[in-house]
């Protein structure tokens, strides 16, 4: 009779055996990597149909739900949104080309998976689509007006001391370098950089598994963490932004009112000051988190008038990129490119600012420091340094192409290639990281202690007919199944075993 073992040890088998490769262990894949869900994504992934009804009430969200729509399902919207009564499904099927079928079913998808319509019956027997009634009325509300105008809209008194894009700007991207100086360890968290970041940022940063408490180091960095620096402004605030929505509920505060509330500032104006007066005690505890972290400038707690910054207005626009960016010393270095590649190896970077310096230092070995300037070099252990820490090759080589000096672009084989970074260097980076991956890790179950090599053969054979077979060992009667095989390979042992073949 066969013995078998299984549990948290898992089996390892050189990735040119030919093995499967289901089952893979975290230290190859699954939850440790970070995942940064758009708001589609955090929708279909994080409410149910009862939650999402909820947050339809609010004008805000659907307008924001309604702009991050595919352009074809925007329009099946627009179609229908003053029909009283449910369309057929084969009505709205013939609005789109042939040659659009395939768009036309992802935007149906989306409209479903979102809970914007629902499929409803029509006398007939036929299907249709029913616009979600609280959706209705609150775009409704949206395109044409009416319904309670938002608390933030209330009029001011002209500020004596108003607050211009640049001073917005400059304040805004400071807050958030507190966080991410946090993250990166460059500051003293016993003295002056400790209170830049408030208790809210650093339980926010642990929930989302950003960084960890550690016994002997304190609080440290994560593998997500890594890869949230090597992340854009826009997306690392609307990743944190997420993880703060997530543990709303824990504050006593409401999802739905938070979210609107974002949404409303998204919608605001730069450089014009908004009113906080209407607002109810968890709104301005909301108010003044957003203030932390350099989502809105506020002079006092008490003062009831704030101004949203360039972090509030992009954190849930796909077209951040593409407006202007933070125009501070920092952001402006980046924005032009400050990094320069070459052939050896070497890496300069023409910056002073301790957080850049920081996130270079990830995955090169800096050699030298001078006023705006920092020179390293990049190795096969400062890269593998960064792979083990959960940076991949490709985000490497994506951060030092974002960033690279604008002159590298003007270079003759960066015109001639997609990339503006020395081929040798792209490929060895990668090369490293394949050196990593020659192990593949498939968890397992243990067969060994046949009492004849009949037996172990059979099985071997049987296991190997349904493709679950990992390794074996005909000598020493061991063989290997995949986790997932081993009720089926267990079952007919039994089988086997019952018949006395």
């Amino acid at each position: 009779m066969a013995d078998t073992k299984s549990g948290p040890g898992r089996y390892s088998a050189a990735g040119g055996s030919g093995t499967g490769t289901s089952g893979l262990s975290p230290l190859v894949q699954g939850p440790a990597n970070l995942e940064c869900k758009d708001f589609q994504e955090y929708l279909r992934t994080r409410q149910t149909p009862e939650s999402l009804d909820k947050l339809y009430n609010y004008p805000p969200i659907c307008l924001a739900v309604f702009r991050e729509l595919p352009e074809i399902a925007r329009q099946f919207i627009i179609r229908i949104l003053f029909v009283d009564q449910p369309v057929p499904q084969a009505v709205v099927s013939s609005w789109g080309a042939q040659r659009c079928a395939k768009e036309q079913t992802e935007a149906t998808s989306c409209l479903t998976a979102l809970n914007v319509w629902r499929v409803t019956a029509i006398p007939g027997g036929l299907s249709a689509w029913e616009l979600s009634p609280t959706f209705k009325k609150s775009v409704r509300q949206v395109l044409l007006g009416g319904g309670k105008p938002w608390p933030m809209t209330n009029t001011l008194e002209k500020d004596s001391k108003p607050r211009d894009i640049a001073f917005l700007d400059t304040y805004a991207m400071s807050r958030w370098c507190c966080v991410l100086h946090y993250m990166v360890g460059t500051g003293n968290r016993n003295g002056t950089d400790a209170e830049a970041i408030s208790p809210d940022a650093v339980r926010i940063l642990l929930h989302a598994n950003l960084m960890k408490r550690d016994e002997r180091d304190g609080i440290t960095i994560t593998r997500q963490g890594f890869q949230f620096l090597l992340l854009d402004t826009r997306a690392q605030v609307w990743h944190f932004m997420l993880q703060y929505l997530d543990t709303c509920e824990e504050r006593g505060i409401s999802l739905p009112e938070c979210l609107s509330m974002l949404f409303q500032l998204s919608f605001s104006t730069l450089g014009r000051d908004y009113s906080s007066e209407g607002m109810n005690n968890q709104m301005l505890t909301f108010l003044q988190h957003l203030r932390e972290f350099g989502l809105v400038f506020q002079r006092k707690r008490k003062e009831g008038r704030f101004y949203p910054t360039r972090l509030a207005l992009n954190v849930t626009s796909k077209e951040a990129a593409a407006t202007a960016s933070v125009a501070t010393d920092e952001e402006g270095t980046q924005d032009s490119g400050y990094i320069v590649v070459e052939t050896n190896y070497r890496v300069y970077a023409y910056t002073d600012s301790p957080l850049q310096v920081a996130v270079l230092g990830l995955f090169t070995e800096l050699l030298y420091r001078f006023p705006n300037l920092v020179v390293g070099v990049l190795t096969r252990d400062s890269v593998r340094q960064a792979l083990r820490g959960g940076i991949t090759a490709e985000q490497i080589v994506s951060y030092l192409e974002q960033y690279a000096h604008p002159n590298m672009r003007l270079v003759e084989s960066a015109i001639q290639s997609k990339s503006c970074l020395p081929p040798t260097v792209v490929d060895q980076i990668k090369l490293w990281e394949l050196e990593r991956n020659r192990f593949t890790y498939t968890e397992g179950v243990v067969y060994n202690q046949f009492l004849s090599q009949t037996d172990f053969v059979t099985l071997r054979d049987y296991a190997q007919s349904i493709h679950m077979l990992v390794w074996q060992n005909e000598r020493t009667r061991t063989m290997v199944v995949q986790k997932n095989g081993h009720d089926d390979v267990k079952r007919y042992w039994k089988k086997y075993s019952k018949s006395g073949v």
